[in-house]
């Protein structure tokens, strides 16, 4: 099996690295150290799967495996991290990322997660793989027509894009708008929310009933 590796931490990166290459069955073909590498190196290896940390510089891991998936729909990814937040979780699977697993998982563990991802199968760490049930099986409340009554109902329209895990880019088409007006939008939504990333953003109005 070829394997990505997608990861600016370096001490993790050899140590997975290392793990890998004493698996006979495993072989590392390349490392990324940005989501834009990880993105570039994936087109031109075509690996199996690639093995992708969530925050990196630059392109986040988030929007580096949309992009892969997009572009080679047969390389799989599974999430190497150390954040098992919702939003995290939600936006990573929603990417198309075929596992969640958290990097002070064991190496067995690890090890049975690549291959089941491999083999087509998704796979989460117990911890995450709980609060996917719970989450699924609560009962949602309705969005109240209030909800965040803060924002336009232009805001309101592309917030409800954003939790449906559109990029800047899909919201551009969609609505027929420049790049930078999306862009300047979601600035103005997530200072409105007081959030501090995007994936807080899409928590907090998946949360309220929107992108459903």
């Amino acid at each position: 099996m070829r394997i990505l590796l997608a990861d600016d931490h370096p001490v993790f990166r050899h140590g997975l690295r290392t793990l890998l290459t004493e698996t006979p069955d495993l072989e590392v073909v390349g490392e990324a150290t940005t989501g834009e590498d990880a993105v570039a190196l994936s087109e031109t290896l075509q690996p199996d799967l690639v093995l992708m940390d969530l925050r990196m510089p630059g392109t986040s891991g988030v929007d580096a495996t949309r992009r892969i998936v997009h572009a080679s729909p047969h390389v799989r990814v599974l999430v190497v991290t150390m954040f098992d937040e919702d939003a995290s979780v939600f936006t990573a699977m929603r990417a198309g990322a075929r596992g969640y697993v958290l990097k002070d998982a064991e190496k067995d563990d690890l090890l049975r997660a690549i291959r089941a991802v491999a083999r087509g199968e998704a796979i989460f760490s117990p911890g995450v793989a709980s609060r996917i049930v719970d989450f699924f099986a609560a009962t949602r409340p309705a969005a109240p027509k209030q909800a965040f009554p803060t924002l336009s109902e232009r805001e309101r329209e592309l917030l409800h894009l954003l939790a449906q895990g559109r990029s800047n880019a899909e919201i551009a088409g969609h609505l027929s708008l420049s790049h930078k007006t999306v862009a300047n939008y979601v600035s103005t939504i997530l200072s409105k929310l007081q959030v501090v990333d995007r994936a807080e953003a899409i928590l907090r109005a998946r949360q309220a009933g929107l992108g459903s």
